[in-house]
């Protein structure tokens, strides 16, 4: 499976929406300061994830995602998995 996937700075409250083949593994390398883009947010939390077959599928939602340049569309999506 494939993610896609939205983790939180514990920091700053920053989000960043990303996708991988390993959520937990990604998760882990931004938290030890391997990606660049969230070196100085750690530590990170993730709060939204989805799941697809393919990596395209999941870079296609990661896209959307970020095209809507929303933080009130990310806060739907966190919101609607702690409503479910």
């Amino acid at each position: 499976m494939y993610y896609t996937y939205i983790i939180q700075s514990q920091k700053n409250g920053r989000f960043y929406i990303g996708s991988c083949l390993e959520v937990d593994i990604r998760i882990e390398r931004h938290n030890a300061g391997a990606t660049p883009s969230t070196k100085y947010g750690r530590p990170w939390k993730l709060v939204y994830s989805e799941s697809y077959q393919t990596n395209s599928e999941a870079l296609k939602r990661e896209r959307e995602i970020k095209s809507k340049k929303s933080k009130k569309y990310i806060e739907f999506l966190i919101g609607s998995t702690s409503n479910s």
